[in-house]
């Protein structure tokens, strides 16, 4: 049984070897202004938020065993009163202007190992650059920026960007992350000598494999750094 006034909504960043995409469904037609939408739906009464948050992404999308964390709570009282909103809602809920409570998680995926599959009331999900996020159902986009805003201060902190690299990458590949999740282009000189001054990561006694290029050391993370 679901509990109608709490939702989990999830920010599921992408990375394709370039740039930042996030994960949006398309709802069911039922004649409402803005379909699109970040993957959400209300908790089952046995569950914790993060299991709440696992099975939604499991349903809608397809995906699992991903990385998710927390990053905010949203309850304003007309969050749901849209009128954008009430043709899908008049559908879907008994009381389609209850007050709804939502706790947004954000993941982080490497595109390439993930297919996705749409399911229950998602007709379509599917990947969408980042950078030009259209109006989306309900407070979703401000649930993004929120995501966004989370992902790119532990970034910062190296607390994260690790989930979208091979567990032995190219400071090359690093720093495409960095540039895209931050919206930046960085000397890459420079960030070379930051990453390695300040220890971001383990020089291994590795080089690509495979590549028509000079091949480039591989380096991996520095758990100890990350740890402290």
């Amino acid at each position: 049984m679901q509990n109608p006034n709490v939702s989990v909504d999830c920010v599921v960043f992408g990375f394709d070897g370039q740039k930042l995409n996030v994960l949006l469904i398309e709802q069911e037609d039922f004649g409402q202004a803005c379909r699109f939408a970040l993957p959400g739906d209300h908790l089952e009464e046995e569950e914790d938020l993060d299991q709440s948050a696992a099975r939604v992404l499991r349903e809608l999308t397809g995906l699992s065993g991903l990385y998710l964390q927390q990053c905010g709570t949203f309850g304003d009282p007309s969050r749901v009163k849209d009128p954008k909103d009430l043709p899908w809602l008049t559908h879907v809920r008994k009381d389609p202007t209850a007050r709804v409570i939502t706790i947004a998680y954000y993941a982080l995926v490497k595109m390439t190992d993930f297919n996705l599959l749409a399911s229950s009331f998602a007709a379509r999900a599917f990947w969408h650059d980042a950078n030009e996020i259209p109006r989306l159902a309900f407070d979703h986009n401000m649930i993004f920026d929120q995501a966004l805003s989370t992902l790119r201060r532990e970034l910062s902190e190296l607390r994260v960007g690790f989930e979208l690299l091979p567990n032995k990458f190219t400071l090359s590949q690093m720093q495409a992350v960095h540039e895209a999740i931050l919206n930046s282009n960085f000397d890459k000189r420079n960030f070379r000598k930051k990453a390695l001054n300040d220890q971001w990561v383990v020089a291994l006694d590795e080089k690509q494999t495979g590549v028509v290029h000079k091949p480039a050391r591989l380096y991996t993370r520095n758990l100890e750094r990350a740890q402290n």
